[in-house]
């Protein structure tokens, strides 16, 4: 892991870039559904764009999850800028730092519905997501009512070993370059979530698109 201090720039493995076979892709829903998470493929970010807001009702309470996937897809900005939607990210933006973490922290927290996306999916339904502090990772685990993640095909992985291997060696170096260039700051992997199953029956909805999305 990188030492905060330091300004080594590290390289991502192109290796976890590629996309899964159809059989590999199948193989993981199909270990989705058996983990009681919801799962639909579809061949186009195109595709899934229209299946998340399809999946949000007008007014809804909605957090987009920091995530290079629903940027590219431009879910980000439809959720935060459409007024389709009771957007939690605004408001996140509009508080300061200092003196209002602690609402910083409720609003991500515990919106009624998160979107985002993973950093690794294994072939037996296990998901991964890393982050620095944590606050990506509260709503997915129990804060949120409904979660929808939207993954990129080249995200499937063997096992969680390879997972954490993806984590490392891919995702990582790619989030600490962008955080460098926009905030002038490093990251780190600080926790990594891995939910093993869902709990409760139709709470989270994956969408695996084949198609190289996001990291």
């Amino acid at each position: 892991m990188l030492d905060l201090n330091t300004n080594i720039v590290l390289t991502a493995n192109k290796e976890f870039t590629r996309i899964a076979s159809d059989e590999r892709i199948e193989r993981a829903a199909h270990a989705l559904e058996a983990n009681n998470i919801h799962t639909l493929v579809v061949d186009s970010g195109e595709e899934a764009r229209k299946l998340v807001l399809e999946l949000l009702p007008d007014g809804a309470e909605v957090y987009a999850n920091i995530s290079k996937t629903l940027e590219t897809l431009g879910i980000t900005e439809e959720i935060d800028k459409s007024g389709r939607y009771d957007a939690v990210r605004p408001k996140v933006l509009s508080l300061d730092r200092k003196t209002q973490a602690d609402e910083i922290r409720v609003l991500r927290a515990r919106p009624r519905i998160i979107v985002g996306s993973v950093h690794a999916l294994t072939e037996e339904g296990q998901v991964l997501t890393a982050s620095f502090g944590g606050s990506q990772l509260a709503g997915y685990v129990y804060g949120s009512a409904k979660v929808i993640w939207v993954i990129g095909a080249q995200k499937i992985v063997k096992d969680l070993n390879e997972g954490f291997r993806r984590i490392e060696e891919y995702s990582y170096p790619l989030e600490d370059a962008r955080l460098r260039a926009t905030l002038g700051i490093p990251t780190a992997v600080g926790k990594v979530l891995i939910i093993n199953r869902e709990a409760m029956p139709g709470r989270t909805t994956a969408i695996i698109v084949k198609e190289e999305l996001g990291y």
